[in-house]
């Protein structure tokens, strides 16, 4: 398998999903045992970054060190200002093998590929965020080994609920999105969704009721009411999310053995509670942790 670029869980094929996933898996067995690849060896890679980070960042930079390879850290407001990103994308190309790019715009993202010669992977946007989703989906493999998995996210239906969408689709996984009116997930994805949920044997649900959405549900999913860029509107948004809370009742509406996710960094308080973050069914540390693997894989696929 190689990848040319990693943009959307919507490019991958179920395979693909699976490879990166059972790389990822290997690569932290081998980690474990002491086992290094110089996969990267020789190459150098960008690190564009328009947005805050802390586990992108890092875990990023860590695969790609650990791999052999050489990261560099590009901090900018905003991408296509002072330099248009087809020069941005060419110039990269002339200096380094690879382009990470977190930013606001997914546009931004599909013309850096667009104009790039070296291979470019999405590490966030707004309206996707296929590398957490990645890891997200090794962390529900990690902890359930059945055939049907239910996974409700409750909250604001904006890039990791489209990015979920997505890959529940691709792979089986029945899914219910709770939000409140208003603040659904993106109407094209969801029929993307529904499309290939009919190839696989699996559910969408689309409700503006969370508590009917986490019944029989084996992982409740939540994430910040208020995403970069929107501090503007957090004040109203406390209000409009108020009954979207990850609270001790709701969780107990799910299976006995449902785990909680969250891709962090978490409001404590607003869209979760430190009794369920903090309860020993929340695997939000897993999750931040296989962010390593799943990448690390990423990388391994596309330059092995």
């Amino acid at each position: 398998m190689s990848l040319n670029h990693f943009i959307n869980i919507s490019d991958l094929s179920k395979e693909e999903i699976e490879s990166i996933t059972n790389m990822a898996i290997l690569l932290k067995k081998e980690a474990k045992a002491g086992i290094t690849r110089e996969t990267l060896k020789g190459k150098s890679f960008a690190l564009l970054f328009a947005k805050p980070s802390t586990r992108t960042f890092v875990s990023f930079h860590v695969a790609i060190t650990q791999l052999g390879g050489h990261p560099i850290s590009i901090h900018q407001s905003s991408m296509g200002g002072r330099e248009s990103l087809h020069d941005v994308a060419k110039t990269l190309s002339r200096y380094v093998d690879g382009i990470i790019i977190r930013t606001f715009a997914h546009d931004d993202v599909e013309e850096l590929a667009k104009h790039s010669s070296v291979p470019v992977i999405n590490a966030l946007t707004d309206k996707y965020h296929p590398c957490q989703i990645m890891a997200d989906y090794l962390t529900i493999k990690e902890n359930f080994n059945k055939e049907k998995v239910k996974v409700t996210y409750i909250g604001d239906g904006f890039n990791i609920a489209n990015s979920l969408l997505l890959i529940a689709s691709k792979t089986g996984i029945d899914i219910t999105i709770a939000s409140p009116k208003g603040f659904e997930p993106d109407s094209d994805i969801v029929k993307l969704a529904k499309r290939d949920a009919v190839k696989n044997n699996c559910k969408i649900t689309i409700t503006n009721d969370a508590y009917k959405a986490v019944q029989g549900a084996d992982v409740v999913y939540t994430d910040t009411w208020t995403s970069m860029g929107m501090e503007e509107e957090a004040k109203k948004r406390i209000q409009i999310f108020a009954n979207f809370q990850v609270n001790e009742r709701l969780f107990e509406a799910a299976n006995s053995d449902a785990i909680f996710m969250h891709c962090l960094p978490a409001h404590r308080g607003q869209e979760v509670t430190d009794e369920v973050i903090d309860c020993d069914r929340s695997v939000v540390f897993d999750q931040a942790e296989n962010r390593l693997w799943t990448q690390k894989a990423i990388l391994q696929l596309m330059y092995q």
